[in-house]
């Protein structure tokens, strides 16, 4: 058994991270599926309400609420398959969750870029309202995840991946932490496929 949590700041490249590990045949729940679909039951708009709802969540049932409503389809999944990857963490309390519910069988995993890096790649995929359309901008975003403890969370990370580079790179290098497993994860930089936490902690430091 193994399950991957990744954590990221908006735009840093999560959802790439959880394409390249349904190619590789490992199924993937998203964090934050559990959350639109909430915004879906309450009548709201994915697009433009998902932070509220998300932020509504916490507060109504604790700071772990949406890790917890994720173990039972992570457990699911695990019946089946010998690994399981979870895109989307937002908290060191989330990160508790699942360590204290696998133990050694999760690793974390720090997808991280650049704002501006990241800006470009959220107005290219149009998936999400932009602030003239009532939606967030990044720069909200980015201080909302903070306030829930993504910098903590990343932080706790196993790995981190530079996502920096082409698409090809960064999906090279996702693809070789995924099946290297946990007894593989102690590289992991644009240059090579991967490299320690210390070694990228430097790098890293500037793109939170």
């Amino acid at each position: 058994m193994h399950v991957i949590g990744t954590v990221g700041l908006p735009g840093s490249g999560k959802g790439e991270a959880a394409a390249v590990a349904r190619e590789e045949g490992i199924p993937v729940v998203t964090m934050g599926d559990v959350v639109r679909q909430e915004t879906t039951d309450r009548g709201l708009d994915p697009t433009k309400d998902h932070g509220t709802v998300a932020q509504a969540l916490r507060e109504e049932n604790g700071p772990t609420a949406i890790a917890e409503r994720s173990l039972p389809m992570i457990q699911d999944r695990l019946e089946e398959h010998e690994t399981v990857l979870v895109d989307g963490l937002r908290s060191g309390v989330e990160v508790d969750v699942f360590e204290e519910r696998f133990g050694d069988e999760f690793t974390l995993i720090s997808i991280e870029a650049p704002f501006d890096v990241r800006a470009d790649r959220i107005d290219d995929r149009g998936r999400d309202a932009s602030e003239d359309d009532g939606g967030e901008g990044l720069s909200e975003r980015d201080a909302r995840e903070r306030d829930f403890g993504m910098d903590d969370a990343m932080a706790r990370a196993d790995v981190v991946v530079e996502n920096t580079d082409s698409l090809e790179s960064f999906h090279d290098r996702i693809r070789s932490t995924i099946r290297n497993g946990s007894d593989g994860l102690e590289t992991t930089t644009p240059e090579s496929v991967s490299g320690s936490r210390d070694q990228a902690e430097s790098g890293a430091e500037g793109h939170r």
